[in-house]
């Protein structure tokens, strides 16, 4: 269990909408605070934290993608963004600017709440466990993988990976010993790629063990959790 309510910061010019959000998500569990354009959002953030931002696209002022933008730009603080406007470009552009997720307005709050659940849930995954190694050096077996050159080299002898297969393998050295289910690993293979994923994850596993694995069909590093998942371990037990 958490130790703390996880903090939302709602961004909206439209009053009603602000008290509505606030007191719905408080009733969820969540610390929610209101502000109602970008410099009060700027302001906020300078002594308070956010699990989460919760941004309107049509504001006064600065508008909620250019405010999406600085928000990307300065870490990778979650965003969903609302906007009356639910055209596809307007939500290809969102996402484009590093939003995590896009809701057109009138929305029923239940379904903000499932995206806001399920955004916090994939950014808490997303960050590194505890690790013993640097940020651009992974070691396991007798492989080293080189996270700014995405190269990946066995006993000084380099081994060829797709982007995809990188990606893929990023995934599992972020998250050792940890059983990632299909669903969350297409997720965050989203989160790598910005662009829909359109081979199953089974086949990209499989590949990917034809690289690392003595013995693709008994795989030590990337196991099968059957029911649940992947688990990669590093040291091959």
């Amino acid at each position: 269990m958490k130790d703390h309510k996880e903090q939302i910061l709602v961004v909206d010019d439209d009053c009603g909408m602000r008290e509505m959000l606030q007191e719905y998500l408080s009733g969820q569990g969540y610390d929610v605070a209101v502000v109602e354009n970008g410099v009060e959002m700027e302001q906020h953030l300078k002594t308070h934290a956010a699990d989460l931002v919760i941004l309107d696209l049509m504001l006064p002022g600065e508008d909620g993608l250019s405010l999406a933008r600085k928000l990307r730009s300065s870490g990778d603080q979650p965003i969903i963004i609302l906007s009356a406007r639910g055209e596809d470009i307007d939500r290809i552009i969102g996402l484009e600017v590093g939003a995590d997720d896009y809701l057109a307005k009138p929305f029923n709050p239940r379904e903000l709440l499932a995206r806001v659940r399920a955004v916090l849930r994939r950014h808490e995954v997303k960050k590194p466990e505890s690790q013993s190694f640097s940020a651009e050096q992974y070691q396991f077996g007798n492989f080293q993988l080189d996270l700014n050159s995405h190269a990946l080299v066995r006993d000084g002898t380099e081994i060829q990976l797709t982007s995809g297969e990188f990606n893929l393998l990023r995934i599992f050295v972020d998250h050792p010993n940890r059983v990632l289910n299909r669903d969350l690993i297409l997720e965050l293979l989203k989160g790598y790629e910005r662009s829909p994923f359109d081979r199953s994850v089974d086949v990209r596993v499989t590949r990917l063990r034809r690289k690392i694995e003595d013995d693709p069909a008994a795989p030590v590093h990337i196991r099968t959790v059957w029911g649940e998942g992947y688990l990669f371990s590093p040291k091959g037990k």
